[in-house]
């Protein structure tokens, strides 16, 4: 492999590994706020034993997601130089606010939430865990805003062959980074949600801290199934905005090759990309894409075929991650549906109580492949339309970047091991709440 495909595999790996606590922490702040908020009002001690019993594994969370956030930056440096130094005016500010704002004042937040339990009051305390939830969201606001400059690149301009900054805010009110924020922030709030309450359901299958687990449920319940549905309506408008901004990548989202109007979306399909049509296409929907894109079933839409080779996305790869991201998305809506109509009678629920145990991966997973498809649905370019990856890559030698990637996944195995053993050993402790 060459130094560029090595680099993006490093990158890759660091960003999903990375991307695995990040969620659960962003969706857990607000969770244990609500639980803790719900304490100080109240005075019930089951509240304050959830705050502590969720909030140990949102600490966790944080812990590593710090240690593996670290890594990405440093990458900016060694493996992707000629990015650096390119839009380093516009991207290394954007993480400048991130680090020295959000980030260092959550941190600050949580030390005194960590060590404030005897210093504060009740409401004193959960005041500062919605600081937490809050600096938490802060701090990835502005990370979502760099990725959404890299997507739809605005209010800069090129001047000694650089990207310099000329409208600090049009970066930050661009609509592409508003949806992306909304969506990314969606997707953590249901992660959080069926995590919870799929260990809430393991618990209540079992019988134990039926009164605990259950509140545990409920609230994770209302809070997946509000965000479960958003994602779907937020996720349309956010697939009508590629249509103007990253055309090729609707295109390659639905395995679109000829420009038509009335576009169809096919209820099965396969890419042959060698041949750029598709291999197998079953149950077409005419207009159905068309309508999507542009609300008008008679709207043309550019298929691939529009584009030149060089400028296509992996068409398989990124089609793929997207229709089961979709088939997902619509899987938590239904579950966390029939879960209000069951939210009185759980452990009556046997079957349900299992699906939401084994349900506990499914928001990972559909997390994971939305970053799939923003990332390889934006190839071959680093800033869609003005900077092709293959120029972002340090001039290093391959075999250096081939030793890292080992060193990568190895320290992060162990550090994705300890965090598992932490979290469930935490978890098994959960009886001792009775």
């Amino acid at each position: 492999m060459d130094v560029v495909t090595l680099s993006r595999l490093q990158f890759a790996v660091a960003t999903l590994f990375h991307f695995l606590f990040v969620p659960l922490t962003l969706g857990l702040s607000i969770l244990v706020a609500i639980m803790e908020t719900k304490y100080a009002r109240t005075g019930d001690e089951t509240y304050l034993k959830m705050t502590k019993f969720w909030g140990k594994i949102f600490l966790i969370n944080f812990a590593v997601g710090i240690v593996t956030g670290i890594t990405l930056e440093f990458q900016f440096g060694t493996n992707w130089s000629g990015y650096s130094s390119f839009v380093g005016d516009i991207f290394g500010s954007l993480l400048a606010i991130e680090a020295t704002a959000a980030f260092f004042l959550e941190s600050t937040l949580i030390g005194v939430w960590i060590f404030g339990w005897r210093k504060l009051s009740a409401k004193a305390h959960a005041t500062v865990m919605w600081f937490v939830a809050g600096a938490s969201t802060l701090s990835a606001l502005w990370i979502l805003t760099a990725n959404a400059w890299m997507q739809h690149p605005v209010g800069y301009v090129i001047r000694n062959g650089r990207a310099e900054l000329a409208s600090f805010g049009a970066v930050v009110t661009q609509k592409f980074a508003i949806l992306e924020i909304l969506h990314t922030l969606s997707a953590a709030y249901i992660l959080s949600a069926f995590f919870v309450m799929g260990i809430s359901a393991y618990y209540l299958r079992k019988k134990q801290l039926v009164d605990f687990f259950t509140r545990s449920f409920r609230i994770a319940l209302v809070f997946g199934l509000i965000f479960s549905f958003f994602e779907i309506v937020e996720g349309h408008i956010h697939g009508a905005d590629l249509a103007e901004k990253q055309p090729t990548k609707l295109a390659a989202l639905e395995s679109h090759w000829e420009t038509s109007k009335r576009a169809p979306i096919y209820l099965f399909a396969f890419p042959d990309e060698d041949n750029s049509r598709n291999a197998v296409q079953i149950g077409p929907i005419p207009g159905m894409l068309s309508l999507l894109a542009f609300h008008n079933p008679d709207a043309e839409v550019k298929g691939l075929r529009d584009f030149p080779k060089e400028d296509r996305p992996p068409v398989l790869i990124t089609f793929g991650a997207f229709k089961f991201m979709i088939a997902l998305g619509f899987y938590f809506a239904l579950v966390t549906l029939v879960g209000m109509i069951k939210r009185d009678k759980l452990t009556e629920s046997p079957g349900y109580l299992r699906l939401m145990l084994w349900s506990i991966p499914l928001p990972y997973i559909a997390i994971e492949l939305g970053w799939v498809v923003a990332e390889v649905g934006r190839q071959p370019w680093i800033v869609y339309g003005v900077m092709r990856t293959s120029q972002a890559a340090s001039p290093i030698v391959a075999s250096q970047v081939a030793i890292t990637l080992v060193g990568f996944i190895v320290v992060y195995g162990l550090l994705g091991a300890i965090a598992a053993y932490l979290m469930v050993k935490h978890i098994r402790t959960a009886p001792e709440l009775a």
